[in-house]
């Protein structure tokens, strides 16, 4: 096996483990394979969060209300380039929030002996896009009161 072909599967099997103990409520094993400088990004954030006590409270703020009951991740990619290792991935999750379809991208990053989590991004596989027509409309409705 290739090195990077180990590291892309070595970064793959963190960033499962760190979803079935998502699925399960448990933030934790995200926070142990983050860098302190990570940074971060979901569609529930209204800003991108720096360094890992921001990231720590959001997730404590959640913690023990996501509930995963099966899941699948599809289509995974590790491009290895150097000290880096960038994770491609799309998320289908069942549980408390109904059906979730989500892309993500990780970068990890090899820091000493261990791949950290330098940023997170998370989001909607098909979100809803509101064209400039539409936003138009709303915005002339409000003006008018119709």
């Amino acid at each position: 096996m290739h090195q990077a072909d180990a590291i892309a599967k070595h970064v793959l099997a963190l960033e499962r483990a760190a979803l079935d103990r998502w699925g399960k409520g448990d933030p934790n094993g995200y926070l142990e394979i983050c860098a302190d400088d990570v940074s971060y990004f979901d569609p529930f954030v209204g800003q991108r969060l720096d360094g890992i006590q921001s990231l720590t409270k959001w997730y404590d703020a959640i913690r023990g209300k996501v509930q995963i009951d099966r899941d699948e991740i599809l289509h995974p990619r590790v491009q290895v380039t150097g000290e880096a290792a960038v994770l491609t991935l799309q998320f289908v999750s069942h549980g408390s929030e109904g059906a979730m379809h989500w892309n993500c991208t990780e970068i990890y990053q090899r820091r000493g002996e261990r791949w950290k989590i330098v940023h997170t991004h998370w989001s909607f596989v098909r979100p809803v896009i509101t064209t400039p027509e539409v936003v138009d409309t709303k915005l002339t409705a409000a003006k008018t009161g119709g």
